[in-house]
């Protein structure tokens, strides 16, 4: 059987052009990368996002900025300004749940208003030269909501649409609704994307034979767990413990040392960053070691819980 297609989800704050670089070296097994969400707030785009937009700043062969706005002048602002990095493709973001951001009709919170979601995607039409892509949710209040836009979606030259199988509400607690997601995929008439709690190998063999119409799937929180998981997908074989361990070593040793020499607040800063990944990295291992990491002060406490976590 043909293997899917594998897309790395997007989170704030973490999956930014370091991380991605680092990860594909180490790890790879991804096609493409999504960047987290670009906005533009105080008159323009925040010069962070643009930096970790800029080519020079990412290795990854297959890159899509992710463009968050509540409507198709915001999004052609935050285009004017991205546009000189010469990217061919741009996703427009309907999916994230968070409140503050739904609350202001951007991600999911777009999503029980048709006429503002079509007056969004127009921006598809203006820019042919350009190739859009959405991630959305099965919608905000329920699911009836992504088949209410359907006509819509199909009405508009879209690359893919990814599909969070949950409703907005629930953020990402409670089970995907994969019956609703598959009701959704078989009338799309673009390639849909499935993303929705994929946390092992076996989910996407699963996945790729109950749906064989998936065009194919986007791992987050899953693949920040066991970042060995789409290699191993690629591969048709399972890592053992200690190439798992042994390539974690060298993931951590490089994300360890970048932040240590780019990041200009000292140790404080350096820990609180490193401690942002061990929220969401191997979440199953030694407790007792996981909140040493977390409770580690100095940096030799720090790098001495790891050690002792990987070793």
């Amino acid at each position: 059987m043909d293997k899917l297609p594998l897309y790395m989800a997007p989170l704030q704050g973490v999956t930014e052009a370091p991380f991605r670089n680092i990860f594909d070296k180490h790890f790879g097994g991804v096609d493409t990368y999504y960047t987290p969400f670009v906005r533009w707030e105080h008159g323009g785009v925040r010069k962070k996002d643009l930096k970790g937009l800029d080519p020079a700043s990412n290795q990854v062969k297959h890159l899509v900025p992710q463009l968050m706005a509540a409507s198709a002048a915001e999004a052609e602002m935050i285009l004017s300004q991205i546009e000189g990095f010469g990217y061919k493709e741009v996703d427009l973001n309907m999916g994230c749940a968070f409140p503050a951001v739904a609350k202001k009709g951007k991600g999911c919170g777009i999503q029980p208003y048709p006429e503002k979601v079509k007056e969004l995607l127009q921006i598809a039409e203006r820019h042919p030269e350009l190739s859009f892509s959405v991630k959305m949710r099965l919608g905000y209040e329920n699911a009836q909501e992504c088949l209410d836009l359907l006509p819509i979606l199909n009405a508009f030259p879209l690359s893919r649409v990814v599909v969070h199988a949950r409703i907005g509400k629930q953020q990402y607690h409670g089970d995907c609704d994969e019956e609703a997601f598959a009701c959704f995929a078989r009338s799309c008439s673009h390639p849909v994307i499935y993303n929705g709690d994929v946390t092992t190998v076996e989910t996407l063999a699963r996945l790729s034979q109950d749906m064989p119409f998936l065009q194919g799937v986007m791992v987050g929180r899953g693949l920040l767990a066991a970042p060995w998981m789409a290699a191993e997908y690629r591969e048709g074989k399972v890592w053992d413990a200690d190439l798992r361990k042994s390539k974690m070593r060298s993931f951590h040793a490089d994300l360890f040392d970048y932040y240590a020499q780019t990041l200009e607040g000292g140790e404080k800063q350096l820990l609180t960053k490193m401690k942002e990944f061990w929220e969401f990295l191997m979440p199953d291992v030694d407790r007792k070691l996981r909140k040493k990491i977390y409770k580690s002060q100095r940096v030799p406490d720090y790098t001495d819980a790891v050690f002792q976590l990987l070793r």
